[in-house]
């Protein structure tokens, strides 16, 4: 009987990655800097190419330069190690009570991010028959202003940054309803950061609503969004209390203590 070969792991058919990769995976296995002649000889890489990799890595924060010579695993490293554990712990706190949520009343429950200036789905619990939009599905992106759990990002920014972020995006509509001028997003977010929930009224899609609560981390740290989203003439205001509750019960498990 013939074995069967084992499977070998795929390599990135870009060279210059894949020495990238051997590059930090060389770097990832000391805790201490390393000198460019022993990075080289361990991933058997000539020194001008080593020297070349790292310090286009040292210029995007993946890698740092403590002395000259000398390289180490970078701090952007961690940060986006960070925001990846976020995710996930998120998403593995939210999937019970968010399947709980949409069993009882029966409209696409969303979980979402903020990624810059949009905020980003990374889970959702519906039924097929629901018929809602692609723009709600798992990886979708969307303007912050035009999202009932942006606006809630939006919400918990200082007025200064908020700013910044109408000038960046020029506050650009997508439907009738959108909301295109600061002073009216203004008003919105006030309201959002009073009630806690935030709205989207087919600002984003015709036919579409939305409403949205904030989960928040150990340290009080807006973290992510749960929305309902939902025919515009199906959605129902007497979901808020299930909605707040659902999002308090998921950063609860996130560690956080509420302060009523």
């Amino acid at each position: 009987m013939r074995r069967p070969k084992p499977e070998v792991p795929p390599s990135p058919t870009i060279q210059v990655i894949e020495r990238m990769f051997a590059l930090i995976d060389v770097l990832a296995s000391r805790e201490e800097s390393m000198s460019l002649k022993e990075i080289s000889e361990q991933t058997g890489l000539h020194p001008s190419t080593t020297h070349r990799i790292l310090n286009d890595l040292t210029i995007g924060r993946f890698v740092d330069r403590p002395e000259a010579g000398s390289y180490r695993l970078g701090m952007r490293l961690l940060e986006l190690g960070n925001l990846v554990k976020a995710r996930l712990s998120v998403r593995d706190a939210a999937l019970t009570p968010m399947r709980e949520l949409h069993r009882l009343i029966q409209q696409p429950v969303n979980l979402s991010v903020r990624q810059g200036d949009e905020i980003v789905y990374i889970e959702r619990a519906y039924s097929e028959r629901s018929g809602m939009q692609v723009v709600r599905a798992i990886g979708g992106r969307a303007p912050l202003h035009l999202t009932s759990t942006g606006k809630l990002f939006l919400a918990a920014d200082d007025l200064q940054r908020v700013r910044a972020y109408a000038m960046r995006t020029g506050l650009a509509g997508q439907t009738r309803n959108s909301i295109t001028q600061m002073p009216q997003l203004e008003r919105e977010l006030v309201g959002a950061r009073q009630s806690g929930v935030a709205h989207d009224n087919e600002e984003l899609e015709m036919g579409v609503r939305c409403m949205a609560a904030g989960i928040y981390d150990d340290q009080g740290k807006l973290v992510a969004g749960l929305s309902i989203s939902a025919p515009a003439d199906r959605l129902d205001d007497t979901w808020l209390p299930k909605l707040k509750q659902t999002a308090q019960q998921i950063s609860a498990a996130l560690g956080h203590d509420r302060q009523d």
